[in-house]
């Protein structure tokens, strides 16, 4: 890897990204050290300005970025790191530095489950969605086996239409289920990645 740390005084920016989301995470600076070091140790480190040494993200907090790949960007004077985060990035708390949820919205799922997150946190008057959840488990679990068994209905007996219909129905009642019980759509992603060796 061609890295021209002469061009910025020995210090390249280093953009992190999210391995699994894409999301940008944070802009950091590293030096050659700081590079040897994230490439040795797996953790990634930077180069502190204002502190003029080096520092692993997450030494004190303990959320690290745990690298996955590191791309230098066409003119070899900006990195790309790509890492997954063992925690928050920001210091503030935020899941990235630029105050964003660190989520994928790839699908529409992605989006349906933050409508529902809006929709539970705002409790906006004659939502179906605050009503279903204020039944707790049990009510949403019922509504998740009764469109379970609609979908196996539709599949039987009633044609690919209703079958979309259905399982659209099942996904939701599910999405809000996960929800209340504080289980996010990738958290159940990554136990599928993982059962598949993704």
């Amino acid at each position: 890897m061609n890295i021209n740390f002469k061009k910025g005084n020995g210090l390249v920016p280093a953009i992190v990204q999210d391995a699994n989301t894409r999301r940008v995470l944070m802009l950091g600076y590293m030096n050659e050290e700081a590079l040897r070091q994230t490439i040795s140790s797996g953790l990634v480190t930077f180069y502190s300005r204002s502190r003029e040494k080096l520092w692993t993200k997450g030494e004190t907090s303990g959320n690290y970025l745990q690298l996955v790949e590191v791309l230098p960007d066409c003119d070899g004077d900006t990195l790309l790191i790509k890492a997954v985060p063992t925690g928050p990035v920001c210091h503030t708390g935020n899941d990235t530095c630029f105050a964003e949820t660190n989520r994928e919205y790839s699908s529409f799922l992605h989006q349906l489950e933050v409508i529902i997150e809006q929709r539970l946190r705002d409790k906006p008057a004659g939502s179906y969605t605050v009503e279903l959840a204020a039944g707790g488990a049990p009510k949403i679990g019922r509504k998740v086996m009764e469109e379970a068994t609609e979908v196996l209905l539709a599949a039987l007996q009633e044609g690919r239409q209703r079958l979309i219909e259905e399982s659209a129905d099942l996904l939701y009642h599910l999405l809000v289920l996960l929800n209340t019980q504080g289980i996010s759509l990738n958290q159940v992603e990554e136990e599928l990645r993982r059962r598949h060796g993704g």
